[in-house]
């Protein structure tokens, strides 16, 4: 068991946004103060500047750390168990008190967070405002935008742990704030024959961060994606065959589409993986299914386990976290 445990610490690297999340139940007041809809997810804007401070001081205030890549290697890490910080996490965040209780919620998940931080922008957030069955959520990036290669990924003590990983998975929200990061551990991925994953996130990456997307695809062994893209089968197809850089390994395409089937692709062929029957009711939140998926699917990545266990577990993983508000989870998983 040692030479397993001390072979898979730090395995997984994952760079991105990190934010915290903070929810708490508000009422109709809340919301049409800083004119929220109840269930939506927005950009914060100026109008949104004092909700972050009033929402704190709401009675049943819950943190927890956040951001896409963050929720999935947290994920992957709670699948796993044993041996801790299997996970390494980059990302920037500011010299405050939120930024403290990031480190702490992610020491207490066991993740090897190694922050960038500085003191101009303060740590990224997202408020969830809840009331009754519904979460409006405004998120404000803030120092999440000012990671900094030179200063952080390019470090010795930093890039050593990059090159100590087998995996590497990067949201594509990532894109919008240091591309030159990605292509950096991407490329170091692909020369070195390791598997370097990446989420195309919003529909808005694709769409509008195209040129940094299309320069970073020759290296990406796994794309992973979701329902907000029409003709799945067909966007695979078209995903597998851009040009890749490590002919070693075959491109493979995972696409969630919420209770329908998954869909991958390996090659040429088209594969239909149907997810975990769940009751309608039992449903509380679907807003971080997208990011478990990834967490379960790369607990198992890390352990060279086929993809069709990979697959197994993402779907495991995302069917026990909708059952729960916030990308949070019981003590220990029941995946067999």
């Amino acid at each position: 068991m040692t030479n397993f445990c001390s072979s898979i610490q730090n395995a997984l690297f994952g760079m991105g946004n990190p934010l915290l999340d903070i929810s708490a139940v508000v009422d109709k007041d809340f919301l049409d103060k800083y004119g929220l809809k109840p269930n939506d997810q927005i950009l914060a804007e100026e109008k949104h500047k004092a909700l972050f401070d009033e929402i704190v001081k709401k009675s049943k205030v819950e943190y927890h750390a956040g951001g896409s890549t963050q929720n999935s290697v947290k994920i992957a890490q709670w699948m796993i168990q044993e041996p801790h910080k299997v996970a390494t996490f980059f990302g920037c965040i500011g010299t405050d008190h939120f930024g403290e209780i990031l480190k702490q919620k992610a020491a207490e998940a066991h993740v090897d967070a190694h922050y960038y931080e500085q003191s101009q922008e303060p740590t990224g957030t997202c408020a969830a405002c809840i009331t009754g069955d519904n979460r409006s959520l405004v998120a404000n990036l803030a120092a999440a935008n000012c990671y900094n290669k030179e200063k952080h990924l390019d470090v010795d003590s930093n890039w050593s742990l990059v090159e100590k990983a087998r995996v590497y998975y990067i949201a594509g929200f990532f894109l919008t704030v240091s591309p030159e990061s990605i292509l950096k551990v991407a490329k170091h991925a692909s020369d070195n024959n390791k598997i370097f994953g990446l989420n195309l996130s919003a529909p808005f990456i694709s769409q509008f961060f195209k040129e940094p997307l299309m320069k970073v695809m020759p290296y990406v062994d796994i794309i992973f994606g979701n329902e907000t893209t029409e003709d799945i089968a067909e966007i695979a197809r078209r995903v597998q065959s851009l040009p890749k850089v490590n002919k070693n390994r075959q491109r493979i395409v995972v696409f969630t589409q919420g209770r329908e089937d998954t869909v991958a692709t390996v090659g040429d062929k088209v594969k239909m993986f149907p997810v975990l029957d769940i009751d309608q009711n039992d449903i509380v939140d679907t807003n971080g299914a997208g990011d478990a998926f990834v967490g379960g699917f790369l607990s198992e990545l890390v352990q060279e386990k086929p993809l069709e266990e990979c697959i197994r577990a993402g779907h495991y993983a995302a069917n026990v976290i909708i059952r729960r508000v916030g990308c949070t989870f019981p003590e220990k998983p029941d995946f067999h």
